[in-house]
């Protein structure tokens, strides 16, 4: 708080904030004093004040730390209480809330408790990163403890009804007394030989501080702090704590707390897999409702897609072009067959063979006629050659010329000479007579008289 800052505050606010300030600058206490001014109203608290021989202090004990006490309060008793510091706001009076409360005579063994406990604190014993996880469903528990105490029939009873499925082993151990520390110790070392065990549990019921000192040794600290099997302390009731306490991997207000922190609960777990099968039934339901829809989905993509579907429709389109294709074949095929016959036909009436005899046929009939027409052709040409022939002798220069005549052709170009004007000396003349053809030369020639006067 600013000491400077003009804050104003009310009775109340400041109470509080005391008792704020208090609570978090004071640790739990031990005070070794004298009770006085005991007061016990009907709720069941108590209030007292604390003395020594020159300061005194209020005290209040509620009823749940007082029924819990095993020492009778009286005024005038030398007392170690165990509490906090704290304000009643009403009346703005500190006082010292006692959780606990010890005979006097306690004291020695509480200061030694309060050395070892120190000691042991800076060696990091207490150190909580060192503290190893208790497994999460053991199978195998030792149990160290007085085997006729409460504290294990309180540790079977609560193991058989929370996790039955364990196994329990129990190393029997005095838990007070003089031998107690040295066998709490031995059972501890040999359960991790053994390493049977998941974890350990060690404790004892509550009792005096003196009862507890089993548990406060430090052999027995060092013992369960060097176990390599995970230890759960649960030594006396709620109020009380141990060395072992501080040490161990996880400390129990009682061995009945013990025995529910160490295992798992059946009837939580049996519920809890209940919870669980149905949240999985259900997930599985929506999970294949979900599948399903999309399986549906998916199948009807794939009927569309499907290649079986591919495979039909192509099928049905192979069997409509196969029956075209087919129809087109027997038309082709009939057309062609149609085609062919015609072509035999044709074929039939023209082949060579028959077209040779027909034309044999023809040829005999047409030089039969030939023939005929030749005979009547020559005999009619024979008679108009003979009349032609007559008439030819009747006017032929050959007649002519066998009666002694010539016909004169000049030797370079065959005109036939009729003037002397057509030739000069020394031309190649031919003479026609009536056996054959005379080769002449025109050695000169003379004018008719009759044709000079003409001219």
């Amino acid at each position: 708080m600013n000491p400077t800052s003009e804050q104003v505050y009310t009775p109340s606010e400041l109470n509080r904030e005391i008792k704020l300030h208090l609570e978090m600058g004071f640790p739990r206490l031990l005070l070794e004093a004298e009770i006085s001014n005991l007061a016990r109203p009907a709720s069941g608290h108590l209030y007292f004040s604390l003395k020594d021989s020159k300061a005194q202090i209020r005290c209040a004990m509620f009823r749940s730390a007082a029924s819990r006490t095993s020492v009778p309060v009286e005024n005038g008793m030398q007392v170690l209480a165990r509490g906090r510091i704290s304000v009643y706001e009403p009346r703005g009076e500190y006082q010292f809330i006692v959780d606990s409360l010890r005979d006097a005579g306690e004291g020695a063994l509480q200061r030694r408790f309060e050395d070892l406990k120190k000691k042991l604190e800076a060696e990091g014993l207490f150190d909580a990163s060192l503290k190893q996880p208790l497994p999460p469903y053991p199978s195998r528990i030792g149990l160290i403890t007085s085997a006729s105490g409460a504290a294990v029939r309180d540790l079977v009873h609560v193991l058989e009804r929370r996790w039955p499925a364990a196994k329990v082993r129990l190393y029997p151990v005095l838990v007070q007394g003089a031998e107690a520390p040295a066998e709490i110790r031995g059972a501890i070392e040999a359960a991790n030989r053994h390493g049977w065990a998941d974890v350990l549990i060690t404790g004892r019921g509550g009792g005096s501080l003196e009862d507890l000192m089993a548990f406060n040794d430090e052999a027995v600290a060092r013992a369960v702090f060097n176990s390599k099997t995970p230890i759960v302390s649960a030594v006396g009731h709620e109020t009380d704590f141990s060395i072992c306490d501080f040490v161990a991997d996880l400390r129990a207000p009682t061995p009945s707390a013990a025995a529910e922190l160490a295992t798992p609960d059946q009837a939580v777990l049996k519920q809890a897999f209940a919870r669980a099968g149905r949240q999985l039934d259900r997930r599985i339901q929506d999970r294949l409702q979900r599948d399903t829809q999309s399986l549906d989905h998916i199948s009807h993509r794939l009927q569309q897609q499907h290649p079986a579907t591919r495979l039909a429709e192509q099928s049905r389109q192979i069997e409509a072009l196969s029956s075209i294709l087919t129809k087109g074949m027997h038309r082709s095929l009939a057309e062609r067959t149609m085609k062919l016959d015609n072509l035999g036909s044709r074929l039939a009436s023209q082949r060579p063979g028959r077209k040779l005899a027909e034309l044999q046929a023809r040829i005999i009939t047409a030089r039969r006629s030939i023939e005929r027409l030749t005979k009547l052709a020559l005999g009619s040409r024979h008679e108009k050659l003979a009349d032609l022939a007559r008439t030819l002798n009747a006017v032929s220069p050959l007649e002519t010329i066998g009666r002694g005549y010539s016909v004169l052709t000049s030797g370079e170009t065959g005109d036939v000479i009729t003037s002397i004007t057509q030739v000069s000396a020394g031309n190649q003349v031919l003479a026609r007579i009536k056996d054959g053809t005379l080769e002449c030369t025109v050695d000169g020639f003379a004018q008719d008289r009759e044709t000079a006067s003409e001219g």
